[in-house]
């Protein structure tokens, strides 16, 4: 419990997963009925890069402000969103384009963080708990649909185990619920196992979004991250492809860079 995520937040694993999440929520509200969003790994909300983490670091120059002088592709939909002062994490994004119809729940077990996530987000349900335990208990959703966005911090061994337990739970509970769950990419042999382990809790309909900034094969870096995506809406393996492709070209100078979509789990 000692991850905080201030440290680096608008590095390139933000970008990638933040431009794919306004996707997701922008099909998931084309339709006229409301839907609720449950973070359940979600920090404190948004971010000053001005501030003492974020500059300890430096992580968010690598990332976010390669992309500022974007205006046009497809990636100036996420842009919009994120260019107040403050970086918005998964929090803030979501409340940015929900709907009054729609419902955000957030959940953060780190005390200092759940402090400041419940100061800016007033109205908005907060849990302090761990954070599988709380997805299986707030699904399925009273309004049918939804997202469920996992990103843990992946400090301890067997977090992809225990990711893939939570992303079974909640398929258990609520089959036509949305997930979207960020992993690192240090090496292959991890996310190999990870994807087989999807396959064999017998979850349908997952397609993942790799990107990364150079080849994965050094175990000591963050060489990059994917998002597992559970009944990802229509069009998500195009869209996605070209918010990747479009992220590949501005976040990466080293050889080996590269991306994919790929679908893991048959329909």
């Amino acid at each position: 419990m000692n991850y905080r995520h201030a440290f680096h937040a608008g590095n390139f694993a933000d970008c990638m997963k933040h431009a794919l999440l306004v996707w997701l929520l922008q099909m998931l509200t084309r339709k006229p009925t409301p839907i609720r969003v449950l973070d359940v790994h979600a920090g404190i909300g948004s971010y000053d890069l001005s501030g003492p983490e974020a500059v300890r670091t430096g992580e968010w120059h690598e990332g976010i402000a390669r992309l500022l002088n974007i205006e046009t592709g497809p990636l100036v939909d996420y842009l919009d969103v994120v260019r107040p002062r403050l970086y918005p994490g998964s929090p803030a994004i979501a409340q940015a384009m929900l709907r009054p119809i729609d419902t955000l729940v957030l959940n953060e077990l780190h005390p200092e963080d759940n402090a400041t996530l419940k100061r800016g987000f007033k109205g908005v349900a907060v849990h302090q708990r761990d954070a599988y335990e709380v997805a299986r208990a707030l699904t399925p959703f009273p309004e049918r649909r939804g997202l469920v966005l996992f990103d843990p911090p992946f400090e301890q061994g067997g977090e992809f185990d225990r990711l893939a337990e939570g992303m079974a739970g909640v398929w258990q509970r609520a089959r036509g619920h949305v997930q979207a769950a960020w992993y690192p990419i240090k090496n292959r042999a991890p996310v190999i196992l990870f994807h087989q382990a999807l396959r064999d809790a017998g979850i349908r309909d997952i397609v993942t979004a790799e990107l990364w900034l150079r080849d994965p094969t050094d175990a000591t870096r963050l060489n990059g991250c994917g998002l597992a995506v559970v009944n990802p809406p229509w069009g998500f393996e195009a869209e996605g492809g070209a918010i990747l492709a479009a992220l590949s070209e501005r976040l990466s100078d080293e050889a080996g860079a590269g991306w994919r979509m790929l679908r893991v789990c048959d329909e």
